[in-house]
């Protein structure tokens, strides 16, 4: 298959360097981006869906959309607008977002958000990533355009609900996790209506590709299908 690997907030196609020979060694193919950042200009988040769309797009084949965090509005997003050309969606401690959703809202520094630091994060987020791996990473991420984490995210096809979809959750089981959406009103609605999906328990934070890659990369590769 191949692979399109899309990060979180801040992240970049690096983040992805420790998944990335597992997907090899399976013989899929994968591409991992990186979002077009402040430089190109007033970005939204449905622009870094053009991004994704444009790769699927490039590509000959059906493909898989992997996104982590943030970066599963995005994928799905783009299985919205390709939903004949999306094999599955696999999301990484992340749920399906639903139409007019936004990822979160940040402080907005000169027309970016800049990483808050990984203090900023609730500690089960991080408490699986130790000094060496935080001080690493926080060296490779980036500023994310102000208004992507804020602006609202465009779905209008429902041929999406086809789409199989897989969620790869640090903490929440199959059984956990509709009772935590519960809660969570439209974000319930958009999960519901997904015909084929299922739910898998990493025991992780919410960076499983910087904590523990071998593990995250073997259920990965076994989402992939």
């Amino acid at each position: 298959m191949d692979v399109i690997l899309v990060p979180g907030l801040w992240l970049t196609a690096s983040s992805w360097d420790d998944i990335v020979p597992a997907l090899e060694a399976a013989g899929h193919r994968p591409h991992p981006l990186s979002m077009p950042g402040p430089a190109v200009g007033d970005l939204v988040i449905d622009d870094w869906v053009d991004a994704v769309v444009t790769e699927i797009d490039r590509l000959d084949q059906r493909v898989v959309l992997v996104g982590h965090s943030g970066g599963g509005n995005v994928v799905w997003g783009a299985a919205d607008r390709r939903p004949d050309r999306v094999a599955r969606v696999v999301l990484v401690d992340t749920i399906v977002p639903h139409p007019g959703a936004m990822i979160s809202e940040f402080p907005v520094e000169d027309g970016v958000v800049h990483f808050p630091g990984w203090e900023f994060f609730d500690a089960d987020d991080t408490a699986d990533i130790d000094d060496e791996t935080r001080a690493r990473t926080a060296t490779q991420v980036v500023d994310v355009p102000g208004r992507v984490p804020t602006s609202p995210l465009t779905l209008s096809d429902e041929r999406r609900f086809e789409v199989p979809v897989t969620v790869l959750s640090g903490q929440l089981d199959a059984e956990a996790l509709p009772r935590v959406l519960a809660d969570w009103g439209d974000y319930a609605d958009e999960f519901g209506k997904i015909r084929d999906v299922e739910v898998v328990r990493l025991g992780s934070g919410h960076w499983p590709q910087f904590s523990q890659p071998e593990r995250f990369a073997e259920k990965l590769v076994a989402a992939v299908r």
